[in-house]
């Protein structure tokens, strides 16, 4: 029997408070964790949790995308049996597609449209790892509005 992770729970209940508007709330419960499980050397897997939950906290982008950027570096750490023991169905790979949509939007946001566009077709590459369920297709809706915004923007092959 897996038994239940403390820290996922934590970071659900910061989440939560992000999702009910509590953005401050919800940095510093997620500054706690933070800390809590030694910041840039703690666990993988906590930390691209926490980190794609804290990025979606913050209020100014380039905050936004440092700790988007950390979710991405930390989940290159992860191995799929540390996924499993967490309680993740899908492999790993499946992380990839929405971590590059978050840190192309960032870069989008930014007016880096070549970064955007890097991480744009990273996010396209990496989503048969995606399940076809509605979370896959939600990443998938998100990176073709990327590549709307992207084309829109002036910057060619968007898509």
């Amino acid at each position: 029997m897996i038994e239940a992770d403390e820290m996922m729970g934590r970071i659900g209940q910061g989440m939560q408070l992000g999702q009910q508007g509590e953005r401050e709330a919800a940095r510093l419960v997620f500054a706690e964790i933070w800390n809590d499980i030694g910041g840039e050397s703690g666990d993988p897997f906590h930390r691209c949790a926490l980190a794609h939950s804290m990025a979606d906290v913050q209020a100014d982008v380039r905050e936004e995308l440092a700790w988007d950027l950390r979710a991405l570096e930390a989940a290159d750490l992860i191995t799929d049996e540390r996924a499993a023991r967490a309680g993740v169905a899908g492999p790993v790979a499946a992380f990839y597609p929405s971590l590059h949509l978050n840190v192309g939007e960032c870069y989008r946001k930014l007016g880096d449209l070549d970064r955007a566009l890097d991480h744009l077709r990273q996010g396209q590459a990496a989503t048969e790892a995606l399940g076809n369920d509605g979370y896959g297709q939600m990443i998938r809706n998100g990176l073709d509005r990327l590549a709307e915004r992207l084309t829109s923007a002036g910057h060619q092959d968007g898509g």
